[in-house]
């Protein structure tokens, strides 16, 4: 068997930025609890939402990349890296169970519009923009590459684009005393964020399925084994990952029998598993290697 492994930004460089835009969001959802009550704004009402799924968002992020790093086990073999894939998912459909909520509300409004003061709009929305910028700037620093800080960093998004609806609504508001300021602005908020979460839905879907990693193309990966000198055939292809971090291939390659699993200076394995780690990425691999006499002994997935 071939194995490789890899590893990207730093877990721990993460883990502090999730800690760091907890707290920020933390305080922010108190500033923005006390202007929701007392303005009774539903775009304060949905930026409120958006703030306390942020803070629940955040804290199961933080936990998942802790869980993320304990070891493999008997029983988990892979580990825990799965966990911020689920969780990713779980932040994802809160924020849309919130999203729904905010457009139901909103077009309840639009037939019966709720006189909304101006002023506290302003600045509770000028205060939360703040903080979701400083968290946004905390967050953005981390691993792109990781689905569970996307996800935390898209409720952050969310709440920033809520606060500019929340700003543009007051403005509207103290300018020209437009009663569906209020009411637009908390459906544009949802008209933004509707798309980014379902897209992460569909992603968070696609790992769990064991779907093949975004820039990976298994037929390129088919033809490239196929091109390593000594192989013959290729089956039993299969590509996926652990988490959004963590592509992982396995494959059985029948090598010719002259060849056997020799190939010059390197073994027709270890040729295959570097060709694998440096043209795809793919650090993680399992590959057998066979005979064309063997192919006739096993069962094959389809």
């Amino acid at each position: 068997m071939g194995h490789g492994h890899g590893h990207g930004h730093s877990a721990d460089t993460d883990r502090r930025r999730l800690a760091v835009a907890l707290a920020i969001t933390l305080v922010t959802a108190v500033v923005g609890a006390v202007g929701a009550v007392v303005a009774g704004s539903l775009a304060l009402l949905a930026d409120l939402g958006h703030l306390l799924t942020d803070a629940g968002a955040l804290a199961a992020a933080l936990v998942a990349s802790i869980l993320a790093q304990r070891p493999a086990d008997a029983r988990r073999t892979f580990g825990l890296g799965r966990v911020e894939v689920l969780v990713a998912g779980i932040n994802a459909i809160t924020l849309v169970a919130v999203v729904v909520w905010v457009a139901v509300e909103g077009v309840q409004r639009l037939f019966d519009p709720a006189e909304v003061p101006g002023l506290p709009l302003l600045v509770v929305g000028a205060l939360g923009l703040v903080g979701n910028l400083v968290s946004l700037a905390v967050l953005s620093g981390g691993d792109r590459r990781n689905m569970n800080l996307r996800g935390a960093m898209l409720h952050v998004l969310g709440d920033a684009l809520g606060s500019v609806g929340v700003l543009a609504a007051a403005a509207v508001l103290l300018l020209t005393g437009w009663p569906y300021a209020d009411t637009a602005a908390s459906l544009f908020i949802v008209a933004l964020i509707l798309p980014r979460t379902v897209g992460l839905l569909r992603e968070v879907g696609h790992v769990l399925l064991e779907g093949a990693p975004r820039g990976i193309a298994t037929d390129d990966v088919e033809a490239a084994l196929m091109g390593v000198p000594g192989v013959r055939d290729v089956h039993e292809l299969h590509v996926w990952s652990i988490n959004d971090r963590r592509p992982t291939v396995s494959a059985h390659l029948v090598v010719d029998e002259a060849t056997h699993v020799r190939c010059g200076e390197a073994s027709v394995l270890d040729a295959a598993a570097g060709m694998l780690r440096t043209r795809f990425g793919l650090d993680h691999s399992t590959l057998q290697i066979e005979q064309d006499d063997h192919v006739d002994h096993e069962d094959h997935c389809h």
